[in-house]
């Protein structure tokens, strides 16, 4: 095999500590030091790390496919910067963005949408700014529902804190807070962790915020089906999108196939760490309208041939 151009450490940035994208890096990482190349693993964000795989600074880490659509336009958290030497790895599993609301607070206040939780004074909480959750809630409000938490701050008198996974789920259960809204796969152990501590309830996003955001930048509806929590008792629709990994365009297209390859080979494995990962397939690996590395190309249209 020609390691012509390989680097000596491959830098691979995760997500934040509690999520799916940790764990899931840890594995990777593990993966790929044993298969590839020597592979470190540290904590990340899905906008940083494209942000920093593009200068550079890592070479590949978790984010959101319409995130780098948005990057390769310059807007929102990219405004200002030149993106392009950040590209697809793989696109592996859906990525669900949830508002999950106190069931006595959405009763009291009859809130069952998003569209309704906007319209009352809300103790609000999501992800810290750079993390894909926060940036799907921003771009939601901004483009879904024209609005932003500034303005929810003086004219609804809300409160918003950044937390990480857990300790947003702390700040529920300790009553400090009404909404926690995150992005995270579509079987998330983190809304289990919620409801084990007190009754909480999915909200619905309205139809044509969905579709306003999905213009923007490709995003999907996706549909939380009741029996994966207690909280959703019938259809519950969502923004959806796709975790992905971003990575160097300029690394080495044989060490990115082999990267390829290797993940691809540990799928079972990697489904042990992170039940999503089952979605892995050539069918959704490569996404139409954003670049993907050629060796990546090359080897997922070699499993369709």
């Amino acid at each position: 095999q020609d390691k012509k151009g390989w680097p000596a450490l491959l830098r691979f940035s995760a997500g934040p500590p509690g999520g799916n994208w940790f764990a899931l890096g840890t594995a990777l990482a593990d993966i790929g030091t044993k298969e590839v190349i020597n592979t470190s693993s540290s904590a990340g964000g899905g906008v940083s790390n494209i942000i920093n795989a593009n200068s550079r600074k890592g070479d590949l880490g978790f984010s959101v496919s319409s995130f780098l659509g948005a990057a390769m336009k310059g807007e929102e958290d990219f405004k200002g910067r030149v993106v392009d030497n950040a590209v697809i790895f793989s696109n592996l599993y859906t990525q669900v963005t949830y508002f999950i609301v106190r069931k006595d607070f959405a009763s009291k206040n009859n809130i069952r949408t998003v569209g309704d939780l906007l319209k009352n004074k809300v103790r609000f909480a999501t992800l810290k700014p750079g993390t894909a959750s926060e940036f799907a809630v921003k771009v939601l409000f901004k483009k879904g529902y024209g609005t932003d938490t500034n303005a929810l701050k003086s004219g609804q008198g809300w409160t918003v804190e950044y937390a990480s996974y857990e300790g947003g789920a702390d700040l529920m259960a300790d009553d400090h807070i009404d909404c926690f809204a995150f992005s995270v796969g579509s079987i998330a152990s983190i809304v289990m962790n919620i409801e084990s501590k007190q009754d909480v309830v999915v909200l619905e996003v309205e139809q044509q915020a969905l579709d306003a955001v999905a213009r923007a930048y490709g995003t999907t509806t996706h549909t939380i089906q009741p029996g994966i929590y207690k909280g959703v008792t019938e259809p519950v629709k969502t923004l959806g999108d796709y975790t992905c990994i971003v990575i160097r365009k300029d690394l080495p297209e044989s060490l990115v196939y082999a990267l390829s390859k290797s993940m691809w080979d540990h799928k079972k494995s990697l489904t042990e760490a992170v039940k999503d990962m089952q979605e892995l397939s050539p069918e959704i690996a490569l996404p139409e309208g954003l670049p993907s590395h050629p060796g990546s190309e090359r080897f997922w249209k070699s499993l369709k041939q």
